[in-house]
């Protein structure tokens, strides 16, 4: 059964993957290194983790299977998923793919020296409403693309 996973400690789209799992009837995880509120849902989980280094990766890529839905905008962890056959959305909607993943992850380390050189200070830009109108689009469409694929090998 396709499972979304969220990446929630700094997650600003939690809210369109309610909407969307709600509408769908999936199950939804949030892993988290902090206790949240979230809304109580028989289909929504909150998974609090040890506030280890990578604690919560970890704990997703152990627990992610082929064709489940990672919403994340941490690159090795995309990268991590993907390798399992995941789907991986970031939150702005852009989706992380095998084409995609090594450029996302040369930018994040390009980036991470520059920030580590005072080139750069401060973090990404805040999320727009066009990026949210994306997220759930692209959202969407992963969902859809995974029931297909399913029902074909059902077939």
């Amino acid at each position: 059964m396709l499972h979304i996973f969220v990446d929630a400690d700094a997650c600003p789209v939690k809210q369109e993957v309610y909407r969307v799992a709600k509408r769908c009837g999936l199950e939804v995880t949030l892993v988290s290194n902090s206790w949240m509120r979230i809304p109580e849902e028989p289909w929504l989980a909150l998974e609090v983790v040890d506030d280890g280094f990578d604690a919560a990766d970890d704990w997703i890529v152990d627990h992610v299977e082929t064709d489940d839905i990672v919403i994340t905008a941490d690159v090795p962890l995309a990268s991590r998923c993907l390798k399992k056959g995941a789907q991986v959305i970031g939150a702005t909607g852009r989706p992380f793919t095998e084409n995609n993943i090594g450029q996302a992850v040369a930018t994040r380390d390009l980036l991470a020296e520059l920030r580590g050189a005072g080139e750069i200070t401060g973090g990404p830009p805040p999320i727009t409403k066009r990026d949210r109108s994306l997220f759930l689009q692209k959202l969407d469409e992963a969902i859809q693309a995974v029931r297909r694929r399913k029902k074909r090998t059902l077939s």
